[in-house]
């Protein structure tokens, strides 16, 4: 039976083997401190962190996430261990954009379970408000036995103070590593979905867990960060009242110069009644799963169900699969400590009875695994079903370029809650990608990397080879964008100082969607960029003294996207600087930035450009595992959109958005 801890509680462990469970509804970072019997940390290399997640006995997490599982062999750590802390972090205290304090989000949740998945000890960390670091439970040794106490000691000072609080002399120091280290995780992370308003709002019935250690450990609706608020109004559009003009004061997609207050959100959805209740699945036969259903999560419009219904299956598969590795673990551990039994006793060193108990140990491990195996084959055989049916029925900007919508395209009258950028896959599951839908409006820039790498399947891509296709992959990206926004409402500038992206260019310029002809040479990238800078200052100005409608006469409201290629070729010390302040500064005020562009080239500016790096959504133009989901922090393979060889979707769809840009312009 579970034993619930309060705070000063403790209880005796049986096992020396254990997890760690965290479920914080935010993402945090995780960490784990070795002291002595008097709490002290003796150095750095006592701690394992996102920066260097493994010490003896310990394992924690590679980045911050809403959940984790830590891994703890209490016999592999050393005779002056006498306790194992787990702490917590907010990375909104190591510059992150989310809450700074634990008392701004739900109360953590830690169990201590076996390897198995029973869970020995759990606690809610409740009392917490203005700390950004907890000591959330603690592991020690009493009389030659562990035990488990839960703790919930906070600290507003973050990191570095409870570090100092356990003696370690290089808190700062460390507490700064862990900052880097997080904000390189968060760097690779897939944006988190919105909050749900309730367990249920995901009404389908959801993959089956697979048989494993993960069964009924993890929550079902992680809610993600709160959206930044542009103007004023909730970035998702989600506010009081029924429907209004996304640009307030005006009519009509697209707000004319002075015509009214500028507010890049997202047009407003009615919130005064439920949602209708979405289609119902035919029913199953007996012992068959229920079949899936296009849209059946809940939300105001089909595409919002639509929306949430692909959430609902990145989700499952990313916990299918955690359980499918835990359960693989947990097989491959208790294969190990039976063979280590065996070989202890010198007994069954003798004859054929090692040998037999070396087999039978394999054998159960097989079992294990194979029953994992049959469990997640069944949960992604359901979702690839689901797939199946979903695929076809998603709108244009969440569709693949092959898709029979695009045939049938015509310019919005509204912007869509998201755009698709590519797909996710896992390698435990090869049949089926998941849509990679990003938010709208672009709440950080886009990195498309250039640089030279070893794609997945073994093949080698050269430097020439890459550079074009980043530059495809941003020209594919550029169109969807054109094409989900209203006529008038999306405004793209491209930046291009040797003029090397030319050829794959040409779908933007030879159909005239394009602001301008990209700009070449320093003198071009000098004038956009001065341009934008301007922009950015200017609404920003009228903003925050509360005139948003005292902007000059003839103003462009609508969104901008700047896509620079080759950088830094082109760029002084002015222009590097500008660029900085636009990803900084832009996304708040419709101004985005698409950079195509290799990170090695700019390494002669040393750390100055990291930030920008990190405040980049990096997206590659050949199959990479670089991103990460923001429950369990799998690692996943992102594939690029990619327009059918032959087709000429990209130069029908782009043709359309600028003959209605010619009508809305007359």
């Amino acid at each position: 039976m579970t034993a619930e801890l309060v705070r000063g509680q403790n209880h005796p462990l049986s096992q020396s083997r254990l997890e760690i469970r965290i479920s914080a509804g935010t993402p945090v970072a995780a960490a784990a401190a070795l002291s002595d019997e008097n709490g002290r940390i003796h150095g750095t290399e006592w701690v394992a962190h996102p920066g260097a997640p493994v010490q003896p006995g310990l394992e924690v997490s590679r980045q911050a996430a809403a959940d984790h599982r830590l891994a703890v062999d209490l016999d592999a750590v050393t005779e002056a261990v006498h306790r194992v802390s787990v702490l917590l972090a907010l990375p909104a205290a190591n510059g992150g954009a989310g809450p700074a304090r634990f008392g701004a989000v739900a109360a953590p949740f830690v169990a201590v379970t076996g390897l198995d998945g029973t869970e020995v000890a759990s606690y809610t960390i409740t009392g917490l408000d203005l700390e950004s670091a907890v000591v959330a439970l603690e592991l020690y040794r009493r009389q030659g036995a562990w035990k488990v106490r839960a703790v919930g000691q906070g600290y507003a000072g973050g990191l570095a103070e409870l570090f100092a609080d356990q003696g370690l002399s290089e808190a700062a120091q460390l507490a700064t590593g862990i900052d880097e280290a997080v904000a390189r995780g968060l760097a690779r992370s897939v944006q988190a979905p919105p909050p749900r308003t309730s367990e249920g709002d995901r009404s389908r019935q959801a993959a089956a867990p697979a048989v494993g250690p993960d069964q009924g450990a993890a929550p079902q609706g992680v809610p993600g960060p709160v959206p930044p608020t542009y103007g004023g109004q909730p970035a998702d559009g989600q506010g009081q009242g029924g429907p209004q003009p996304a640009y307030g004061g005006a009519t009509g997609p697209h707000a004319s110069a002075g015509g009214g207050p500028v507010n890049y959100s997202h047009p407003r959805r009615q919130t005064s009644a439920p949602p209708p209740p979405p289609p119902a699945a035919p029913p199953a036969q007996p012992g068959q799963p229920t079949r899936p259903v296009a849209g059946d999560a809940t939300g105001w419009s089909m595409e919002e169900r639509l929306y949430n219904q692909v959430w609902g299956m990145f989700e499952d598969l990313a916990r299918t699969a955690a359980a499918y590795r835990s359960a693989v673990d947990f097989a491959e551990s208790r294969m190990d400590k039976e063979l280590e039994q065996a070989l202890s006793d010198p007994r069954s060193r003798i004859g054929g009875q090692g040998d037999a108990a070396r087999e039978a140990a394999r054998a159960r491990y097989t079992q294990l695994v194979d029953q994992a195996r049959a469990s997640l084959d069944r949960d992604v055989a359901q979702l690839v079903a689901e797939s199946e049916v979903v695929e076809p029925a998603l709108p244009p900007a969440f569709a693949r370029w092959d898709n029979p919508c695009w045939h049938a395209y015509r310019v919005p009258m509204e912007i869509p809650m998201a755009l698709r950028l590519g797909d996710l896959r896992l390698p435990e599951a090869e049949s089926i990608r998941i849509p990679m839908l990003l938010r709208l409006p672009l709440e950080r820039g886009l990195w498309i990397d250039s640089g030279r790498t070893d794609s997945l399947d073994g093949s080698f891509t050269d430097s020439h080879d890459m550079r074009r296709l980043a530059m495809d992959t941003a020209v594919a990206h550029a169109a969807r964008l054109l094409a989900v926004y209203p006529a008038g409402e999306f405004t793209v500038h491209v930046v291009d100082p040797a003029g090397s992206g030319a050829q794959a260019l040409a779908p933007l310029t030879q159909t005239g969607v394009l602001a301008g002809p990209p700009a070449q040479g320093a003198a071009g990238v000098t004038e956009v960029l001065a341009r934008l800078t301007q922009r950015v200052d200017l609404v920003q100005m009228a903003l925050r003294g509360g005139a948003p409608d005292a902007l000059p006469p003839g103003f462009d409201t609508s969104q901008q996207l700047l896509i620079v290629n080759d950088f830094p070729h082109g760029f002084d010390d002015r222009a590097v600087n500008q660029l900085r302040y636009l990803v900084d500064e832009g996304p708040s005020v419709g101004v985005h930035l698409m950079m195509v562009a290799d990170r090695e080239e700019s390494a002669g500016y040393g750390p100055l450009l990291d930030p920008l790096w990190r405040a980049l959504l990096r997206l590659t133009p050949v199959p990479d595992d670089h991103l990460a989901d923001p429950w369990v922090g799998h690692a996943w393979t992102y594939e690029p959109p990619a327009v059918p060889h032959g087709s000429e979707v990209l130069r029908e769809v782009l043709t359309q958005v600028a003959e209605a840009r010619r009508t809305w312009n007359r």
